[in-house]
This record gives structure tokens, C-alpha cells and sequence, in this order.
């Protein structure tokens, strides 16, 4: 029995769509791109594996800690590994931080005083962080209640980052901190290559070296051999339950960069003087071995990606990236025009599914999004993208946002059961 066979055996699957999905894998594994994902992957995981040894972590780091979580020397190890794989002087590390806007919002709230500027030089941020600014709809506590200036360049027609704008607008503001985010967001415009992201951060500095420069890294961990730390910034942030937790890590969230601006944060995130020193932490088995993992898993989810862009082109469907481009962040957009189609490319995905398999996704209003957003995936994590998941705001052109994929192997029964019910709803 090969492949397909195996998919029509456990899977209510048309075998036309199976064979073109047969067909997509036979063209991205001829044109390299699998080879190309395959050697970045072993380079990440090399690092991985030597920073564990450089850390000297032992079974003994695995202990959970219980009440203020003083003298918690897992938790100092687990943050020490970070700050060598993520290429920062320092970490921070913790359950407490419960997502990567959370993770983002501790370091503008703690870097950020009463009439300093934010500068977004990658045009407006994200929903949830646009909300965390005071963007659109208010919102107690948001930045700009706290007297924060923010300002924004916008990005080019082609969807770059202006580096001449950047430069003037930095030069004229001299902003406290400027802000890049490196994956899409729910926007068409590409993710940032580290190199990218390096041109950027000279401009930055070019122009006033007193700017604090934040990266927002989800999504795009372990994508390539250097992270945002090696081109300059000064905080590097992003949640665990996406690239760096491997798919094992229950929560949390992480935070790297410049050792004084760490310890700022983390005085915002627990109290001032108290800082780091304190944090109960279980469960930290998971967060070390996850990292350990993640190179592997974002490696299946880039696979993923990549036959996610060929198969739907095949299909007809527009598709960003394009399957031969070079990647910089795991998602995969494919843009349906019609929002019948969006809800049932997310039925069908939440059909492969191992956990919540005969849940039906539907659109809701959730906190700091502007539009009704679906969402699907049965993960064992709650919002665990890496695991696989797609999601989307309901406004046009409905365009999914897939994420993830523990292993090819499922993300191929993800796609072929969203492909399925986004053709049998387009025949009705």
C-alpha cells in the first residue's frame, strides 16, 4: 500500500484531489525546495543541540519550582539556552507570560515612559498589538492612554519596508523604541528575512542610536541560521506555543535582547526590584525538550507550507508565498474571494484534525481583533499554531492563514479535507 492508497483507505478523500496532491509533491521535491528547508533545519538543530551542552542541562534542571520560585536554577538554564539559540545577552522565559503580544506588550510598557514616541516601521501592527497601542477601538491601559506618541511608516507599494521613509522618520521623531514585526500579521504583505530585518535596524541606528529596536518573532523562529539578535535588535520577542515550543510546550513566552533592557522588562512583569528573581515555574521538562524538537517540527511545518502553495496553485487559488520562493516565517495564505469558501477551507481542516475532529469552526469576536475571526485546529495546545491551524479575519478577499503541521504526512490530510469542502461548497 503506498501513500495515496493509505490516504483513500483511512479518508473520505476524492481520488482526483489525491492525485493532485500526488503530483504538487512530486514537483517540490524535484525543484529542491524540501533539500533547501532539510539543510537549514540540520544547521538550527546542530545549534540547538550544542547550546544544550553549553548549558550543561541536567535532569535536575527539569525540577518544577512552587510558591515565589526563588533559586529556581532549571528556570535560570532554560533562559540561558534561549539567550544562546536566539542570540541575545539575556532572557526571559516564563509561563506567566501568556502570548506573544503579551510577551510584546512587557517590553513596550516596560521600555515606553509618558511622552516617548513607538515608531511601527512596518505599517500598522497586527489587531491584537494595534489594540495593546490604543489603535481603533479603546481600550483601558492601552499605550497611547499612558501618553505614548506612535507613528508609523508605511510600507512600500510592493509591500517592503521603506528603509528612505524609515530613516526620515526616525531622524525627525527620534523614537524610544522601533518596532518590527516580522511575519504578516493578517495582511498580504511578505515576512522579513533576518537580512532584511538587519537593514533595517542600521537605518534605525543610523539615525538616532538611542532607538530601541523590537522584533516580534513569531512564526519566523528557527526559519533560517540567524535570528534577529545577530542583526542588531535590542528585543527579540514571541510565544512559545508556536516555533520555539516544539508543539510540547503547554504556554508561556519568551523575551531576548540586551541584558539591561531584559531585566527592565522583567521588572514590569513581576514588580520593580523583584524582577527575575521570582516566577514559579512547572513543568519545564516540556519547554526544554520542545526546543530541542523545534528545529524538526518547523522543518514539517515548512514542507508543509511549501506543498500547502503548490497544491492550491494547482487548484487555481492565489497563494503567498509562492511554492518556489525562499521562506522567512511558516505561514502559508491562500486567498479564496468568497467567504463561503473561507469557512469551509476551515470545516475541512478541522475535519483532519486529531482532537476536536468533529467541531465545526465558526466566526466569533474575539478580544483585540477588529473583525470576526475564524479559527481551526484540533490541537492539543490551545492555540498551539504549530501543531497546524488556519484562521483568518471574515473581510475580504478571505484569505485563510494556515500555520504548522507537526508532520507532512498530516498536513497532507489537512489540506486535501480543506480542499474538498472548499470545492463541494463552491458546487453548490
Amino acid at each position: 500500500m503506498d501513500g495515496r492508497e493509505g490516504v483513500l483507505t483511512y479518508f473520505p478523500v476524492e481520488s482526483w484531489l489525491v492525485e493532485k496532491m500526488a503530483e504538487a509533491e512530486k514537483e517540490v521535491k524535484e525543484s529542491g525546495l524540501f533539500c533547501r528547508i532539510e539543510e537549514t533545519c540540520a544547521l538550527n538543530h546542530y545549534k540547538v543541540l550544542r547550546a544544550f551542552q553549553q548549558v550543561g542541562v541536567t535532569d535536575f534542571h527539569f525540577q518544577d519550582s512552587t510558591g515565589y520560585g526563588y533559586g529556581d536554577v532549571g528556570r535560570e538554564a532554560l533562559e540561558r539556552l534561549f539567550a544562546i539559540v536566539f542570540e541575545g545577552e539575556d532572557a526571559l522565559v516564563r509561563p506567566q507570560i501568556v502570548s506573544g503580544t503579551h510577551a510584546l506588550s512587557a517590553c513596550l510598557n516596560a521600555v515606553l515612559h509618558p511622552g516617548d514616541t513607538l515608531l511601527a516601521a512596518c505599517g500598522k501592527p497586527y489587531d491584537t498589538l494595534a489594540t495593546v497601542i490604543g489603535l481603533g477601538k479603546r481600550v483601558s491601559g492601552s499605550l497611547m492612554e499612558r501618553g505614548i506618541r506612535y507613528a508609523e511608516v508605511e510600507l512600500t507599494p510592493e509591500g517592503r519596508p521603506d528603509l528612505e521613509k524609515l530613516a526620515e522618520q526616525v531622524e525627525r521623531l527620534k523614537p524610544r523604541v522601533c518596532f518590527i514585526q516580522r511575519s504578516r500579521g493578517y495582511s498580504q504583505r511578505s515576512a522579513l528575512s533576518v537580512d532584511t530585518i538587519r537593514k533595517m535596524i542600521k537605518v534605525v541606528k543610523s539615525a538616532y542610536p538611542g532607538a530601541v529596536c523590537l522584533v516580534d518573532n513569531c512564526y519566523g523562529e528557527l526559519v533560517e541560521i540567524e535570528e534577529p539578535g545577530a542583526a542588531g535588535a535590542d528585543l527579540v520577542a514571541g510565544s512559545l506555543i508556536k516555533n520555539p515550543g516544539g508543539t510540547l510546550a503547554p504556554g508561556g513566552g519568551y523575551i531576548v535582547g540586551r541584558k539591561e533592557l531584559v531585566e527592565e522588562v522583567s521588572y514590569y512583569l513581576t514588580a520593580p526590584g523583584l524582577g527575575r528573581e521570582m516566577g514559579a515555574f512547572s513543568g519545564k521538562r516540556l519547554l526544554f525538550q520542545g526546543l530541542f524538537l523545534a528545529p524538526l517540527v518547523v522543518e514539517q511545518a515548512l514542507k508543509g507550507a511549501v506543498l500547502a502553495a503548490s497544491f492550491f496553485q494547482k487548484l487555481g487559488y492565489t497563494v503567498d508565498p509562492l511554492p518556489e520562493e525562499v521562506r522567512y516565517d511558516i505561514v502559508q495564505t491562500v486567498t479564496l474571494e468568497d467567504k463561503e469558501a473561507l469557512l469551509a477551507f476551515c470545516r475541512g481542516l478541522q475535519k483532519a484534525s486529531p482532537v476536536e475532529a468533529g467541531s465545526v469552526p465558526e466566526p466569533a469576536v474575539l478580544p483585540g481583533y477588529e473583525d470576526p475571526v475564524v479559527m481551526a485546529g484540533g490541537t492539543f495546545v490551545q492555540g498551539a499554531s504549530l501543531e497546524l491551524s488556519a484562521d483568518a479575519p471574515v473581510r475580504p478577499p478571505y484569505t485563510v492563514f494556515l500555520q504548522g503541521g507537526v508532520s507532512l504526512y498530516y498536513t497532507k490530510i489537512g489540506l486535501l479535507l480543506a480542499a474538498q469542502e472548499v470545492l463541494r461548497t463552491c458546487r453548490r
